[in-house]
């Protein structure tokens, strides 16, 4: 029997409306083809679906049969075909990302937590463990944004900026540096550098500073967490230089001082890759409008 959902919508209608005129209008066809599909039905069946000696029409022992499939099956069809509008309007989706940066934990966390209330049938993950290979990750569909201070041209990928930021020197209160007005390269040169456990390449530090003017601390010591840094160097175990969105609630703290890098200050920027066919979607908007505005908050604390 070549059975199709067509079918199992006719059955769940004429039993819900006991007959086939009324049938007809909920499924928007008229009483005749209706009455045409139902006796097609049947003889594939081999057997009555319908008693058509009641009124309202009743379903006969067989036609119960093929209604509960109806009711298990067209409840899971309509659910998907709900999912695939909301995935077409851009309500639904996937929204995995891939950070190049730990401290970016620190603005992504209120993001996301006002991302969610707008747009909750979106699956959100962070990916950081990718961190070294995010780009291609993005290309292959395995993360949808990366967020990376360094634009690269691709074919297909779309850098969208968010937010300049700036790299400060952070150290304790007692140290030496503290009563410079700024640092330079040369005054890392004997210092225990504190940074996140990341390639050099990527590290605003080395980048803006250390790797141009070719000055290489005594030690550089990687630390994961950014509270364990701020305890390292509190303890004058260090110095650091983290994103100004880090320092915004030590930097009045009497443990601590922080130091422009250089006498203007460095500047970066923050971008998200995403694929360029996805920037419009509706949920892929909200992020990106809202990862340009949350961090600026965080900055001005």
């Amino acid at each position: 029997m070549h059975l199709e959902f067509r079918h199992l919508r006719t059955i769940r209608a004429i039993h819900q409306a006991g007959g086939v005129g009324r049938a007809a209008d909920i499924l928007n066809i008229t009483q005749s083809a209706l009455s045409h599909q139902l006796k097609g039905l049947e003889e594939q069946a081999g057997v009555e679906l319908f008693v058509r000696r009641t009124k309202p029409l009743r379903l006969s022992a067989a036609g119960m049969k093929m209604l509960r499939l109806a009711e298990e099956v067209l409840p899971r069809i309509e659910a998907l075909e709900e999912e695939f509008r909301a995935l077409i309007s851009g309500k639904s989706g996937r929204l995995h990302i891939a950070i190049e940066c730990h401290a970016c934990f620190e603005w992504l966390f209120p993001v996301l937590e006002r991302f969610r209330h707008a747009f909750p049938d979106v699956d959100v993950d962070i990916r950081p463990g990718l961190a070294f290979s995010a780009l291609p990750a993005l290309a292959r569909e395995e993360v949808d944004v990366v967020i990376s201070s360094d634009p690269e041209s691709l074919d297909g990928v779309t850098f969208t900026p968010l937010f300049d930021y700036e790299p400060r020197f952070i150290a304790a209160s007692s140290h030496p540096l503290a009563q410079k007005p700024f640092v330079v390269a040369e005054d890392f040169r004997d210092e225990v550098l504190i940074t996140y456990p990341m390639d050099r390449t990527r590290l605003d530090i080395f980048t803006g500073l250390l790797n141009p003017a070719r000055v290489e601390p005594r030690l550089v010591r990687p630390v994961e967490l950014t509270a364990v840094i701020l305890l390292l160097v509190a303890s004058g175990r260090g110095v650091s230089v983290l994103p100004d969105w880090v320092l915004r609630e030590v930097k009045h703290s009497a443990d601590y001082v922080t130091l422009p890098v250089t006498e203007h200050g460095l500047t970066k920027r923050l971008y998200a890759a995403t694929r360029a066919d996805e920037v419009t979607k509706p949920y892929m908007a909200q992020f990106l409008r809202l990862a340009r505005t949350e961090p600026v908050k965080l900055q001005r604390g």
